[in-house]
């Protein structure tokens, strides 16, 4: 007996942290789904037959709480009602109409980014880094764009001399952890140069040039210590995508996701210690939880949704269905 296994990339493309979801499809046992959380050591009292709320915010829920809301209840027949779902498509599009606030980044007459204009005036500070050009052609509300000083010509100049800024910047980028994300004007074109990790969103480029499959063997590996032997089967099955306005920051994520079928017996088991525990659930649940609760990460509920559209948990008999499915893939999949 097996069971299939969907990777969840709550980063893009893979790159850096993996949540995995397993669900099982055979038809004698209840579709179940295991999700790493991590949770309050106490729980508030909670009844989910007086919860009527769509959306409620989950952060001092437990796991028991979790799973008592997921139980179907006469008060809340929601089975057919995927409001809760475009919710948390909602969630991960914020500040679309804020987009004119943000001007093209261009390297080599190829846009990679945006860079909100008031974060911009910081930039202006270093004239031998950003060049800031007047051209109407890139449809910017600024009528220009910024660019990189021809001088750095080389990716390592590029990203050095980026480096230097963003260190110059400090609190005006948190975060920073001395990881790089390739910076490119769409998935498989060449790298101009590489961005500090938590100034991707800052400049608003999509991390590409990350090797999906490679990643997803060491993630599995390191965080449900499943062997190479049974994850290099994983399948690519298709990408979500979302397009996050912020303040200064701007995200184009597309998450690439692949099934994986494991075998009934598979235990997971954490090797790099960021996993606090694994837990099973019906996949009716999960869908219920998403549905009724912000308690997943906004983009692993994608993910989850679209396993769900794959695999008909979610019908042409529900309203709203070809809506929904599109709205997984609101953001630029280029």
């Amino acid at each position: 007996m097996q069971t299939t296994s969907e990777l969840m990339a709550c980063n893009p493309f893979l790159s850096y942290r993996i949540s995995i979801s397993f669900s099982s499809l055979c038809k004698t046992l209840s579709p179940l789904l295991r999700t790493s959380i991590s949770f309050p050591t106490r729980s508030p009292q909670f009844n989910p037959i007086r919860f009527h709320s769509r959306s409620m915010m989950a952060n001092s829920f437990s796991w028991d709480d979790v799973f008592r809301i997921s139980q179907a209840d006469n008060d809340l027949d929601d089975s057919s009602d995927l409001q809760g779902f475009f919710e948390r498509v909602k969630a991960c599009n914020r500040g679309c109409e804020k987009k004119s606030e943000f001007i093209p980044f261009v390297i080599e007459q190829q846009i990679v980014g945006y860079i909100h204009n008031r974060f911009a005036n910081h930039l202006r500070e270093f004239h031998n880094v950003f060049d800031f050009l007047e051209d109407k052609s890139y449809s910017s509300h600024f009528g220009g764009y910024i660019t990189l000083n021809p001088s750095l010509k080389s990716s390592e100049d590029r990203t050095e001399a980026v480096a230097d800024v963003i260190n110059c910047l400090g609190g005006l980028i948190p975060g920073t952890r001395n990881e790089l994300y390739p910076v490119t004007s769409s998935f498989g074109k060449p790298e101009f140069f590489s961005l500090e990790r938590a100034a991707a969103p800052y400049f608003g480029i999509k991390p590409h040039g990350i090797t999906c499959k490679e990643n997803i063997l060491k993630e599995c590996e390191e965080e449900a210590g499943l062997p190479r032997s049974i994850s290099n089967r994983a399948v690519p099955v298709g990408v979500v995508s979302y397009m996050d306005i912020n303040g200064y920051s701007f995200k184009r994520d597309v998450l690439f996701c692949y099934d994986l079928e494991l075998p009934d017996e598979f235990i997971p088991t954490n090797q790099d210690g960021e996993v606090e525990s694994f837990k099973l659930v019906p996949v009716t649940h999960v869908m219920n939880i998403i549905r009724r609760v912000e308690f997943f990460k906004p983009n692993c509920s994608l993910v989850i949704t679209d396993f769900l559209f794959r695999h008909g948990y979610i019908s042409p008999e529900n309203d709203g269905y070809l809506q929904l499915l599109q709205s997984l893939r609101s953001g630029d999949c280029s």
